[in-house]
């Protein structure tokens, strides 16, 4: 069993409950809370209770408080993984992207994203999977563009004879005056009168 912590003088706990109402930070509020009662009496698994969490992680919390104090109980995130890719790397990347591969000397008409991992492996010894490079390519601006493809004995005269085209009947409009059903089940032109008998 290990021993006790003392919490640190400076603080009691109605100033450790004020500082908790006023926090942005929920996890902060909680830590707080947990360590005012342990200023009031309370055992760290009194305070894990209150807080919902383990014995161990009160203890955690009170190693940091007594470290840093407040800022010792803010939410600490690791910031990620370390960017492989230098700025040195990432500016070769770039220029290679924007010249273009020269299909002679490196056997593609365009960089794919497994030659371009390729050749980050054998320049500086970076392993990057394609989906990650793909992030990054895209990040920094780049976009895919690829040409339509077309069949080498495509024949633009075979395909103006299936081009749909509408009759010529179709094309010509209706009389100017439409025509109108009269009561009688008879056509009419509009602004004549029928006599009725």
């Amino acid at each position: 069993m290990g021993s006790p912590l003392s919490l640190r003088d400076d603080h009691d706990s109605s100033e450790l409950r004020r500082l908790a109402r006023r926090s942005r930070h929920a996890g902060q509020s909680r830590r707080l809370l947990a360590l005012a009662a342990i200023y009031d009496g309370a055992s760290r698994g009194e305070a894990a209770l209150l807080a919902g969490t383990d014995r161990q992680s009160i203890r955690d919390w009170v190693v940091r408080f007594n470290a840093d104090g407040l800022d010792g109980l803010v939410d600490r995130h690791g910031g990620g993984q370390k960017a492989r890719l230098t700025q040195e790397m990432l500016s070769a990347l770039k220029t290679r992207l924007e010249e273009g591969p020269i299909p002679a000397v490196h056997g593609v008409v365009r960089w794919r994203l497994c030659d371009l991992c390729g050749w980050l492996h054998e320049t500086y010894g970076v392993s990057l999977s394609e989906t990650r490079l793909g992030q990054i390519i895209r990040r920094e601006g780049f976009r895919l563009l690829t040409a339509r493809p077309r069949h080498y004995r495509q024949d633009t005269e075979a395909q103006d004879i299936f081009k749909k085209s509408s009759p010529v009947s179709w094309r010509q409009s209706g009389p100017d005056i439409p025509e109108k059903i009269s009561k009688s089940g008879g056509l009419t032109r509009r602004g004549s009168a029928r006599k009725r008998s």
